[in-house]
C-alpha cells in the first residue's frame, strides 16, 4: 500500500511538470501536429530544468509516458503507435516568424532512438529550439502539463496554449482567418464548420480540463463573422478547480 502511494505521488508529480515556452514561439508559429504528437513534445519540454543551458538526450520508458498521459499501459500496440507517432514528428517542421519579419523553418526533434527490448525512448529536442525553450527571463508562458492531458482535440491543446500566452491581458482578439491559419484549420471554409468542428470542441475541452475559464464574442464585417475576441480568467475558485481536477482524473485514469 505504501509503495502504491509513492508511485501515485510520483506519477502526479510528473503530470504537474511545467511547460515553459517563449511567447513568440506560441504566437508566431504555425504547425500541424496531432494531439498525440503535441503531447510528446510537451512531455519532452516538461523534462527541461530551469538551470539547463543545453538540451539533453531525454530518456523515458514507453510505459512511463503512457502512464503520465493516461494511455492504457496494457495495450500491446503502444510501442508501434508511439514509434509511428515519433517518426511523423521527426519528419515535421514548423514555420516561425522572426523579429525581422522573415519566416524560417524549425524542426522539433533531432534523431530519436527506440529500444524495443527495454521499451526505452531517447529523444533530443532540435538545437535551433534553444532560444525558445531555455533560460527564459521574460515574455514566456508557463503552465502545467497536467491541464493538457485530458484534451483529445489537437485544436484544444493549441488554442489553450495560445490563450495562456495572453492570459496576462485577460483577453485577446484575432481575425477569424488568422486564427484558422494559426490552428492549421484553413480547410474549414465555412465559419459554421469551423465553429462546430474546431472552436466549440476546443472551448469545451479548455473549460472542462484547463486552468482557465474562457468565453468568446464574434464581430461581423458585413454579413460575415470577421473577428473573434476571447476573454479568459484563471480558475481561482476552489470548488471550480476541484471539479476540473476530478474531470481530468476521470479521463486520464480510465484510459
Amino acid at each position: 500500500m505504501e509503495k502504491e502511494k509513492i508511485e501515485i505521488t510520483e506519477l502526479q508529480e510528473k503530470r504537474e511538470y511545467k511547460i515553459v515556452k517563449r511567447n513568440d514561439l506560441i504566437q508566431n508559429a504555425r504547425y500541424n501536429l496531432s494531439a498525440q504528437e503535441q503531447k510528446i513534445i510537451l512531455y519532452l519540454i516538461s523534462k527541461i530544468k530551469p538551470e539547463d543551458t543545453e538540451f539533453k538526450l531525454y530518456e523515458f520508458q514507453i510505459k512511463d509516458f503512457c502512464e503520465v498521459c493516461g494511455i492504457d499501459t496494457r495495450n500491446g500496440g503502444n510501442y508501434i503507435l508511439l514509434k509511428d507517432t515519433i517518426k511523423k514528428l521527426s519528419d515535421k517542421s514548423m514555420w516561425v516568424k522572426l523579429d525581422n519579419g522573415k519566416e524560417t523553418l524549425l524542426r522539433w526533434i533531432e534523431k530519436p532512438y527506440i529500444d524495443e527490448n527495454s521499451g526505452m525512448i531517447e529523444i533530443k529536442l532540435d538545437k535551433d529550439m534553444k532560444p525558445y525553450l531555455l533560460k527564459l527571463k521574460e515574455k514566456f508562458t508557463k503552465y502545467s502539463l497536467y491541464f493538457t492531458l485530458a484534451m483529445k482535440s489537437r485544436y484544444s491543446i493549441r488554442l489553450y496554449e495560445l490563450l495562456k500566452s495572453y492570459q496576462y491581458k485577460n483577453e485577446c482578439e484575432f481575425e477569424i482567418e488568422q486564427l484558422k491559419k494559426m490552428l492549421f484549420a484553413e480547410t474549414y471554409n465555412s465559419f459554421k464548420d469551423f465553429r462546430v468542428k474546431v472552436l466549440d470542441i476546443a472551448m469545451r475541452e479548455i473549460n472542462d480540463y484547463g486552468d482557465i475559464s474562457v468565453t468568446y464574442e464574434l464581430e461581423r464585417q458585413g454579413r460575415k463573422f470577421h473577428k473573434i475576441k476571447f476573454k479568459m480568467a484563471l480558475k481561482y475558485d476552489i470548488d471550480e478547480s476541484i471539479k476540473t481536477f476530478k474531470r481530468i482524473d476521470r479521463v486520464i485514469n480510465k484510459q
